[in-house]
């Protein structure tokens, strides 16, 4: 995917979330006991492993796994650059996301142990990115009311990593998108993206927030990583805690 405007990313994470500007730290009222992060989502950007971490962690823990539908008929055409598609792509993505948190609040999933690959507010950040501002206008009054709906998660687990190694990491991945008949992702995207992500978890304080820097990390996540993580995630009390992976 192109991004039509570069040099957005700092804005697009800082509007995604501007009442949290220069926060954070969770608040003081917010604090949990590890043992009670009963839904845990996972994030970063495109290529970072989200998905492979998210079945890994379930399964070791026993859990349902929530993935994110990425099936999008728009997206094609966004690639392409097709005016209007941007539009069409992130409503699709908003709604498509809407309706699985929805469903499964409604089945009682979350009162399980849950890992999912996505955090709602993701949305923002790409939405933010990818759009004008008229387009914006009306996208951000459609999210504020489906975010009513959305229980968020007791821990966000964030899969950091610097653009250079993400833009190795997609490239050995090329052949795999395009077999499944997907377009890789464009370079300078993935810088913004990469940039946004970065400062909107800099500023992140709605729960409880792992930042593992993933430069070096096995994507496959054996038992030793896995465990090393658990460990981290044992720990976790309210606020953001760092984890450089040995």
């Amino acid at each position: 995917m192109v991004s039509r405007d570069t040099g957005r990313a700092e804005a697009a994470a800082r509007r995604a979330h501007p009442s949290r500007a220069g926060r954070t730290t969770c608040p003081d009222w917010y604090t949990r006991d590890t043992l009670e992060f009963r839904h845990i989502a996972i994030e970063g950007p495109i290529g970072v492993g989200k998905s492979a971490l998210a079945t890994r962690l379930s399964a070791r823990l026993d859990a349902e796994v929530v993935l994110d539908d990425t099936d999008n008929p728009f997206l094609a055409d966004f690639s392409a650059g097709r005016p209007g598609a941007a539009f069409q792509a992130q409503l699709f993505s908003l709604l498509a996301r809407h309706r699985q948190q929805v469903g499964l609040r409604q089945s009682n999933l979350f009162n399980q142990q849950t890992v999912s690959d996505y955090l709602f507010d993701k949305d923002k950040i790409y939405a933010y990115l990818n759009l004008d501002d008229n387009e914006l206008f009306i996208y951000q009054r459609l999210y504020d009311l489906l975010l009513a709906d959305v229980v968020p998660p007791d821990l966000v687990i964030y899969l950091q990593i610097p653009t250079d190694a993400l833009r190795r990491r997609t490239r050995s991945r090329d052949r795999e998108y395009r077999e499944n008949g997907e377009t890789p992702p464009d370079p300078e995207y993935l810088g913004e993206l990469n940039d946004a992500y970065t400062h909107f978890f800099f500023h992140y304080v709605s729960t409880p927030l792992l930042v593992v820097e993933t430069s070096h990390v096995d994507l496959e996540w054996g038992d030793t990583a896995i465990n090393d993580l658990l460990t981290q995630v044992r720990g976790m009390g309210h606020g953001t805690r760092y984890y450089v992976p040995r």
